[in-house]
């Protein structure tokens, strides 16, 4: 059998605590995980784990083994990555974790397209996750975090990529029935659906700041599904301002309380370091990086366009008169 992967089996067969583990892992047969480590020991001439039908332990040689061969695949795939920048072109997999945040509310589907049309040898393959990945131990190339107050984990790269403005809203239908809130105070009254995180909202009023305690009543993996939700006449949530003038939600989500400002969240891009990062991730994060630049200037233009057309509609008021 082929030694480096008989390592790499061994490997995950430790670190999930069971050979079904590994094999589901490794999207292989649990017999075939099992012949990998046998053909180990057979050929070491020791035994490197201690199996019963209820769990597995590491002998001495075992944790020794283990120990030379997470350096001996470390080395390898930074090996990888080292040969990897130095390729003309990005090709093979761009692994990318999203952590509790939605494509179309953060404006990245735009930047999934450019990328899939310049780069056509790579392959995306986006997680949605409700928790912080470990970009190095699972494998990730990069990551998007979606943070308010909280610290960035240490021993990586985080390029923030843009402010996330956030808004209170809630459905037409719902707010028929349950009535439109006036106040915070208001709020206490609502159910709410959230993606986790904090299950209070602090905003701001000419008092300071009004922290609420909210009644949950439904918590989702991601906001694209917090926003389905809503849509859907169950409660209120916060949700990215970007959506309520999607075409999917503009004629059913309805912002509430806009008069009193909430904290806005920031949008930042993770990776595991600037040396060695391969072609692929480098292109990903340049494209993101313009992308932001691209929009931030046409904000400008935009606002200027808007004054112009609302000067222009008040002279033909005046006209009128």
């Amino acid at each position: 059998m082929d030694t480096l992967t008989s390592i790499n089996v061994f490997r995950q067969v430790v670190e999930s605590g069971s050979f079904v583990g590994a094999a589901d892992r490794l999207d292989l047969s649990t017999a075939m995980v099992s012949k990998h480590v046998m053909a180990i020991e057979k050929r070491l001439g020791v035994r490197l784990l201690n199996r019963n039908s209820h769990k597995l332990s590491l002998t001495d040689p075992g944790s020794f083994y283990l120990e030379r061969c997470k350096a001996i695949l470390q080395d390898l795939h930074k090996t990888e990555l080292e040969m990897e920048s130095l390729s003309s072109a990005p090709r093979g997999t761009l692994r990318i974790a999203f952590c509790d945040t939605c494509i179309p509310g953060l404006g990245l589907a735009s930047v999934l397209a450019d990328y899939r049309h310049r780069w056509p040898e790579v392959v995306v393959d986006i997680s949605f996750l409700d928790r912080t990945v470990d970009l190095v131990e699972e494998n990730y190339d990069l990551a998007f975090r979606l943070v308010r107050d909280e610290s960035l984990p240490m021993g990586i790269v985080a390029r923030r990529v843009r402010s996330v403005p956030f808004r209170l809203a809630a459905s037409r239908a719902y707010l028929e029935r349950n009535g439109m809130p006036k106040t915070p105070e208001d709020l206490g009254r609502h159910d709410f659906i959230t993606a986790g995180g904090p299950e209070s909202l602090s905003l701001e009023s000419a008092q300071g700041t009004v922290d609420i305690p909210l009644r949950v009543a439904l918590r989702c993996r991601t906001l694209a599904d917090v926003a389905i939700t809503v849509a859907g006449g169950m409660g209120l949530a916060l949700l990215p301002a970007a959506l309520l003038n999607d075409p999917a939600f503009v004629n059913v989500l309805r912002p509430v309380l806009t008069e009193f400002p909430l904290k806005e969240f920031n949008l930042y891009l993770l990776y595991p370091g600037r040396k060695f990062l391969p072609f692929k991730s480098r292109a990903f994060i340049d494209l993101v990086l313009e992308s932001t630049t691209q929009s931030q200037a046409q904000k400008p233009a935009a606002l200027a366009a808007n004054r112009r057309r609302s000067m222009a509609e008040e002279h033909v008021r005046a006209l009128a008169v």
